[in-house]
């Protein structure tokens, strides 16, 4: 056994200071694994060694907690200085080269303005300014969209904004969304009313931007209009799709080829460097006293930044564009650069620079690609000795696609819940057109605006190369037999998985290894399955969805309630797609017993669709008001739909009067009863439950106000008595009165809002009304979602 790959030093230490990220986002499990993996490799190294290894992985995991924490007191400075959204007028620097998006209805965030003249994203510092007569200090930087295309890094702007904090979408089982804040500073987002360039950036970063814009303009003028957003997407990296052609290249295992990741740089700068290496040959003189191979080495290293600068600066580039630099910088020095040490090296770097740089999904997949290559490399090797050349060749592709998919898998499955099955076939056919021709074409197209006729000859042949890709990412699609849905891996199966690793790399008996580990991961999703449907407990989660309403009640039977979908009205943001499915496929949650839509606005119902477009529903409650005041608007035609489908649609003509039954626990419908009252609008015809288990109870009440507060009052004072509350109408001072709040006299009272909401919910005399009756209030926009549990006798609430 050869144990030098196995005991290299420097990957040990970058393992170690990799590490870190994920002991400060889940540390139970990440540092169990962080010991079982030092107690496996101290068999092949130093105690000495290991200890260093582990006081590294403790110092990483303090920066990226520490990371983490400046995030979120960088969220609560915008939220402070820009509550409630307001327009100012501001002073302020471009920080991040502007993404250009075409389709303004797609990409528009929420509270853009609608008139919005330009299609760029851009991402600014904030130096000052007035917010609605209030000072804005600035401290944090902003997404702005409907900006110009011609900005730069270093631009001066005076701007007029719509701007409001981003909301961060904290719920159980989702990425902890403060790694993104603090990855990228961005605390606010909106949309450009106005702007004036106060002065022009002079750095290399704004030669690049005007580069990148020079060269969109030439692509968008020379390549098919269908064609030049992939184009983009694979010399500037920019991301401007539509829908079913970003679903195609996502569920074919093809994105990998539209995205600027270290395979494209490492094909684009070795193609110079060996260019450059064979043009110094050509000089005898300088060829025979000097080794030319050192000399273009060293000139290709800032090379590698440009262009990866130049092509989005994504984590992937950068990650590759520091094993490169380490590659070249050894080669230059007349060393021969280990893969393997110039890979750790890149980890180090990374991890130096930015403690949750594992954390960037581009650095991480590039970082899984490229550790599954490396892992896999000499298995393959040794496969393809004495093969037929076309088997070794179409062997060693496919085996290192899958190599390399295998270890991007479990990456993959924390964003998504769909694997590609095809996923090898479609890149054994598609990467060589896109790496191989694609990608020169339409980097030699960038450089070729001095010559219109050898321009649009590269941009016809590049084209067609993208369409030859397009064509298969569409057929390895559209099978649905073609995709495998997983659920995400949990934290602790994750640490199983990487023990289980590098048990395989040190451990003589890999058999017995590898099923320890499938065993364990098994026993790992069964506990996941149960908790995420518990028996014997009644269970209520107000999901973070900004404004509005989405709740998932876990029945002690085990069955699964969902009342609301949320929705952020005027937003591209799916939210059953970006929060409640995710928080589903979490739970293991492949069907929903019941849904309710408590009434018919778009804030809880447009999620409430997407999620049951997806997963089975047997059962729908609804108030009647949709079909009897609207029956040929959208919800009506919703619910028909639903009908069609099979889907029983019961109104509360139905449900009111009796209690169903779940495994103990009794839900009531209290009102609108017997049925809606046309006389009061769709928040006062809300559906509220009351739910019960043991001596325990909760109250969900929609939006209701006041005059279905009064009603309440009216017929069901006496069984009003609850510890859990969900408030009504996100807070508003139109709902939750003195009197209906000393009737229910919760013990706890969650508020479902939005740190972008406009009507300053929740408002200050809800609140003040909550904390006069005792009640502890958890609002999801300043802690994320909120759970409520009960056995029928104790109660516990996390946030």
């Amino acid at each position: 056994m050869n144990d030098e790959p196995r005991c290299d030093r420097v990957l040990l230490v970058a393992l170690a200071v990799t590490a870190g990220a994920p002991v400060a986002l889940a540390p139970l499990p990440a540092a169990a694994a962080t010991i079982g993996a030092a107690l496996l490799l101290s068999r092949w190294v130093s105690r000495r060694l290991v200890v260093l290894a582990l006081v590294l992985v403790a110092v990483a995991a303090g920066r990226a907690a520490w990371s983490l924490e400046e995030a979120a007191e960088l969220h609560e400075t915008a939220i402070g200085q820009l509550t409630p959204p307001p327009r100012c007028a501001v002073r302020a620097v471009v920080s991040r080269s502007p993404i250009v998006l075409r389709d303004q209805g797609r990409n528009r965030s929420p509270g853009d303005p609608l008139e919005a003249r330009h299609q760029a994203r851009v991402d600014v510092e904030l130096l000052g300014g007035d917010c609605d007569g209030r000072r804005l200090d600035g401290g944090f930087r902003a997404r702005l969209y409907g900006a110009p295309e011609s900005l730069a890094r270093g631009d001066v702007l005076l701007l007029v904004i719509d701007l409001a904090p981003v909301h961060l979408f904290d719920n159980p089982g989702l990425p902890d969304p403060r790694i993104r804040l603090a990855l990228t500073g961005v605390a606010a987002s909106g949309g450009v009313v106005d702007l004036q360039r106060l002065e022009r950036g002079s750095s290399m970063s704004s030669w690049v931007d005007r580069a990148r814009a020079s060269v969109r303009r030439r692509i968008e003028a020379t390549f098919a209009p269908d064609l030049a957003p992939f184009a983009r997407a694979l010399v500037l990296g920019e991301s401007d799709l539509g829908r079913s052609e970003r679903d195609a290249f996502r569920l074919s295992g093809l994105a990998h080829l539209l995205a600027v990741s270290g395979t494209h740089l490492v094909i684009a700068v070795v193609a110079f460097g060996r260019g450059l290496r064979a043009l110094l040959a050509r000089f005898r003189s300088l060829a025979a006293r000097l080794d030319v191979g050192r000399i273009s080495a060293g000139l290709c290293v800032p090379l590698v930044w440009l262009y990866a600068d130049f092509a989005g600066g994504g984590g992937s580039a950068y990650r590759a564009a520091a094993m490169l630099t380490f590659a070249m910088v050894t080669r230059a020095a007349g060393r021969r650069p280990g893969g393997l040490r110039c890979f750790a090296l890149s980890l180090i770097a990374g991890s130096m620079v930015e403690p949750l740089a594992i954390c960037d999904l581009s650095f991480l997949l590039s970082v899984a690609a490229t550790a599954g290559l490396v892992v896999g490399h000499r298995p393959i090797q040794g496969w393809a000795k004495g093969r037929h050349r076309v088997l070794r060749g179409f062997g060693t592709a496919m085996f290192s696609t899958v190599a390399a998919m295998s270890a991007c898998a479990p990456v993959l499955l924390m964003i998504g819940s769909e694997l590609p099955l095809l996923g090898v076939a479609a890149n054994v056919l598609a990467a060589p057109v896109g790496e191989l021709l694609a990608l020169p074409l339409c980097l030699v197209h960038a450089v070729l605006w001095w010559s219109p006729a050898a321009e649009q000859g590269a941009a016809l042949l590049a084209g067609g190369a993208l369409a030859a890709v397009r064509a298969v990412a569409h057929a390895a699609s559209e099978p649905a037999a073609a995709i495998l849905e997983l659920p995400p891996p949990t934290h602790w199966q994750l640490a199983v998985a990487a023990v289980g690793a590098v048990a395989l790399w040190t451990v003589p008996r890999r058999i017995i290894s590898s099923i320890a580990a499938v065993v364990t991961l098994a026993v790992l999703e069964l506990v996941a399955i149960h908790h995420g449907a518990p028996h014997g407990q009644l269970r209520i989660t107000v999901l973070d969805v900004g404004q509005g309403d989405a709740l998932l009640v876990d029945l002690p039977d085990g069955k699964l309630m969902l009342v609301d979908g949320g929705g952020l009205v005027g937003s591209p943001v799916d939210i059953g797609e970006r929060v409640v499915l995710r928080a589903l496929s979490w739970r293991r949650r492949q069907q929903i017993d019941v849904a309710v839509l408590t009434h018919p606005h778009p804030d809880h119902y447009s999620g409430l669709q997407s999620t049951l477009r997806k997963l089975a529903v047997p059962e729908v409650w609804d108030t009647g008001f949709s079909a009897a005041q609207q029956p040929d608007g959208p919800v009506a035609r919703w619910l028909a739909g639903l009908t069609a489908r099979g889907v029983t649609v019961r109104s509360t003509a139905t449900l009111c009067g009796g209690a169903r039954r779940y495994g103990g626990a009794e839900v009531r419908v209290l009102s609108p009863c017997p049925t809606f009252d046309p006389a009061h609008g769709a928040n006062d015809n809300s559906v509220v439950l009351l739910l019960r288990f043991g001596s325990r109870a909760a109250l969900l009440v929609g939006d209701a106000e006041h005059a279905q507060e009064q009603a309440l009052l009216a017929h069901h004072r006496a069984t009003l008595g609850v510890d859990f509350l969900k408030v009504g109408h996100h807070g508003s001072r139109t709902s939750t009165g003195r009197a209906f709040v000393t009737a229910v006299s919760p013990t706890v009272a969650a508020i479902s809002c939005g740190v972008r909401n406009r009507s300053g919910h929740p408002h200050r005399p809800t609140l003040a009304t909550l904390a006069a009756a005792g009640a502890q209030v958890l609002r999801t926009d300043r802690g994320g979602a909120v759970v409520w549990e009960t056995d029928g006798e104790s109660q516990q609430w996390t946030q």
